[in-house]
């Protein structure tokens, strides 16, 4: 794989040219030296590329903007930090600025078509596609369990999506029984090579039994169909080992760097 041009490709195609495309409620927009998007309660709120000349006497003024604008809305919002992206000081500028910084996730790539090869389940589990409510339910529950923490966000957002834009979107669970016990989901964004693979999440006894490996390859089948050439995940060190052995290859870093507006009168909060 070439590294430095598949990179290019990724900013280019699934950063700086970055489409809301017929999403419902979701806004894309071209603000000054970054993209930032936008939407309604359940959405994501971010700045997802900023400009590579962005330089250090400019980069406490993009910072300030983006900060007005989202508390200007109420929005809390993320500002996604690769390691590729300049000034090679904006991590500590934005933690300056308070955000907080959450862990550290690898930008992985591999080629769709080496990763489509089924993926034999253990017997008793089935893989069942996420197409309504109730299969967005399945899927919460099987990742509530996974990864110890509330999908109420991204289920609402799946259900729209399923219901008002279902071609940008696959999901599946896997059924042990009547029991959800992994789960995943992919993104197609249109006029793009990079299908994107998020969320996937087995609970803590199914681990180690290759339902991992049979989502990503799930997954994979559906996107070379699509057309997409590359599949993209922000792995976890979780996950890392896991997609290293199937193939994919580490491009960048990715850091979730996290605005919360404080309420006006509450300590420490500016107006």
């Amino acid at each position: 794989m070439d590294h430095d041009g598949v990179l290019r490709e990724f900013d280019r195609q699934m950063r700086e040219g970055a489409r809301a495309d017929g999403l419902p409620g979701v806004r894309v927009e071209r603000a000054g030296a970054v993209v930032r998007a936008g939407g309604s309660e359940h959405d994501w709120h971010g700045v997802l590329w900023s400009a590579p000349d962005l330089n250090e006497d400019a980069a406490d003024a993009a910072i300030a903007t983006q900060i007005a604008h989202f508390r200007s809305l109420g929005r809390e919002f993320e500002w996604k930090l690769y390691g590729h992206d300049r000034p090679v000081d904006l991590a500590a500028r934005l933690l300056a600025a308070g955000f907080s910084a959450e862990p550290t996730e690898a930008l992985m790539v591999a080629e769709t078509e080496a990763l489509t090869a089924d993926v034999e389940l253990p017997k008793g589990l089935r893989l069942l596609p996420v197409t309504d409510a109730a299969g967005v339910e399945l899927m919460a529950r099987a990742q509530e369990r996974a990864f110890g923490t509330d999908r109420t966000d991204l289920s609402a957002r799946l259900k729209v999506q399923l219901a008002e834009a279902p071609d940008r979107v696959s999901a599946v669970v896997a059924m042990a029984g009547d029991t959800p016990v992994s789960a995943a989901r992919m993104e197609l964004p249109p006029g793009t090579e990079f299908a994107g693979l998020w969320g996937g999440g087995t609970v803590e006894e199914w681990r180690g039994k290759g339902l991992y490996r049979a989502l990503v390859a799930y997954r994979a089948r559906i996107a070379a169909a699509r057309g997409y050439r590359y599949l993209q995940v922000d792995a976890t060190d979780m996950s890392r080992p896991v997609l290293q052995r199937l193939g994919f290859t580490v491009l960048s870093t990715t850091t979730p760097f996290t605005y919360r507006p404080q309420a006006p009168g509450s300590p420490g909060a500016r107006g």
